[in-house]
Order: C-alpha cells, then structure tokens, then sequence
C-alpha cells in the first residue's frame, strides 16, 4: 500500500542501498562489519545459552537456518528494511550482534537490538556496540529517532540502553511472550542531538 504523506520523507530511499554496507569502528579493538558464513557456527552458539533463550524466542535450530538468515540480512541491507551487523574484534572473533530494524523513512525512525555471546558479557561490547551504531544511524544515515524495548525483567539490557544513550520513556504493558509468558517492556529512545 503506498501512504499519501502531506509531509516529504524524513530520510531519502536509497541512503543506505546505493553503497555496500561498512565497516563500522567501535574503538578498542572492535567492530561492526556485515555477518559472513564462517560466523555461522558463533551466531548460533549463542542461542544454545540459557540466559540467551530465556529474552530472544525467534531463534535458529541449525547452521543452514543461520545462513539462511545472513541471506535474509543481506536482501533487508538491499531492500534498505534493516542492517544487521556483526560484531567483532579486529582479529575477526565475533562477541555479537547489532541490528536496526524497522526501518521508517518517512518518519526517519528504526529499532535496535542486540546481545553479545556469553564470554562477552559484563566487559562493555553490547553499550559499546549500541553507542557505534546509533551514533552512525543518527549522525551519518540521517535517522531522527532510535527505539529499543526489553523486557523490564531484564536489568542487564537495560543497563546497556542507558549507558548508550537511550532514555527509558517508558512501560509497554503485557506488550511480548516469552517462554515463560506474557512480559511488559521499557521502551528506550535515542533522538538525534542525544548525548
């Protein structure tokens, strides 16, 4: 369905698909580059971990489902309806994941996610990660407005929300199922001129 808009777009078609997806700096070591089959075997580790399971219920079973997914990523970068970057130290070990998702060019929002692989916690990637994409989002892209929600049972996301940035605005009720039911999520933000 194509809307009628009494107002032009926020962002420009084509801002992020008329050039391969970057490479993007983190600092200290890390970066943010687009997921490659060799990252196939890490990715999918990650959701053999428990604490993993317990906040994401969309999760792959198998290696070909992994790669299957990458493709996915590939066609959202494409068809500029997502960017999903992996991230990694620069020897290439990969920590984790970052994602826009939902992307909205006529109103210049989208919707970060991520998580970082079980050796990874507690040391600062996820905040670090999250701070490097948005700051890209918002400043190089030219998106106005950088939303996250969690679970409010999960302390830790919410953490790494505040401290990249993202001002909690809010409660979403009874808003998502998990495995163990129905949970209410903060919903964070992060608008252009945030620091």
């Amino acid at each position: 369905m194509i809307r009628a808009l009494s107002t032009p777009p926020a962002m420009s078609s084509g801002c992020l698909s008329r050039a391969p997806q970057p490479v993007l700096p983190v600092g200290d070591g890390l970066l943010l580059r687009p997921w490659e089959r060799a990252d196939a075997a890490a990715f999918l580790s990650v959701y053999q971990d428990e604490e993993t399971r317990r906040w994401h219920t969309h999760r792959p079973s198998t290696v070909a489902q992994v790669e299957e997914w990458f493709d996915g990523y590939r066609l959202d970068w494409e068809r500029e309806r997502g960017c999903h970057f992996a991230v990694v130290r620069e020897d290439g070990d990969v920590l984790g994941r970052v994602a826009l998702r939902g992307l909205d060019f006529d109103d210049g929002v989208a919707n970060a996610a991520y998580w970082v692989l079980p050796a990874a916690r507690g040391a600062g990637v996820a905040t670090r990660a999250l701070a490097a994409l948005s700051a890209w989002a918002l400043d190089d892209i030219g998106f106005w407005r950088l939303e996250l929600d969690h679970s409010t049972r999960n302390a830790a996301s919410c953490r790494v929300a505040t401290k990249a940035g993202y001002r909690l605005e809010g409660t979403k009720r009874n808003a998502a199922v998990h495995d163990d039911g129905r949970h209410d999520m903060h919903l964070h933000a992060r608008v252009r001129g945030d620091r």
